[in-house]
């Protein structure tokens, strides 16, 4: 039986296309059954319906609080059966009642070599922006389960790139990018296949 995949998006969905291209060629024991969004004009979901996959978008504010904008994505995922949660370039924070429904089931990509230039405020281009004013030599990107905790769960890989010196925010953006389109179809088959164990903090490929 392939592993029900829920993929949360706010954005382009480059990151999506990556896992719909992994499972389309068969590399994934998986199935996408819904991409959600919190921005009504993310291409993610265009990326969905043109692959036959539902998509939904539900509004933090249409619903007017932050418990009842997770209660709804927390309905959505149990309404489709969803098995996995991937978080691709998803922007809200994870509701406590979502972590707590799906304890080790939820997977998140991070621009950066983390626990380096992650937590609150570390998202998209700001992240690329720490890295080079802080000077550092290396970036890269991590995929890490999700806890209660901003970019804190178990890192389950991590694939790091150089930082040039004539780097911008969108050279550093892209060379990034393609270690991300590697690392979290890989990190999804792995859990799809049964061979991610989690110690504590520790994720094991088995």
């Amino acid at each position: 039986m392939s592993v029900r995949i829920a993929v949360l998006c706010s954005g382009g969905g480059t990151n999506l296309q990556a896992l719909i291209d992994a499972q389309e060629a068969g590399q994934i024991d998986g199935k996408i059954v819904l991409v959600l969004s919190n921005a009504s004009k993310a291409y993610a979901l265009e990326r969905a319906r043109k692959h036959g996959i539902e998509d939904k978008f539900i509004s933090k504010k249409q619903l007017g609080s932050d418990v009842a904008f997770n209660d709804a994505i927390l309905a959505e995922l149990r309404r489709v059966r969803a098995e996995l949660v991937v978080l691709a370039g998803y922007l809200p924070i994870v509701g406590e009642q979502i972590v707590r429904a799906y304890e080790h089931r939820i997977i998140n990509i991070h621009p950066a070599l983390i626990p380096a230039f992650c937590g609150p405020g570390m998202y998209g281009h700001h992240v690329h922006e720490a890295v080079l004013a802080y000077g550092a030599k290396i970036s890269g990107a991590t995929t890490h389960f999700v806890d209660e905790q901003v970019d804190h769960g178990g890192v389950i890989m991590q694939e790091s790139v150089p930082v040039l010196e004539d780097d911008t925010p969108d050279t550093l953006a892209a060379r990034v990018l393609t270690v991300e389109h590697r690392i979290l179809p890989e990190s999804v088959r792995l859990f799809c296949a049964g061979k991610l164990g989690v110690d504590g903090r520790r994720v094991h490929v088995l």
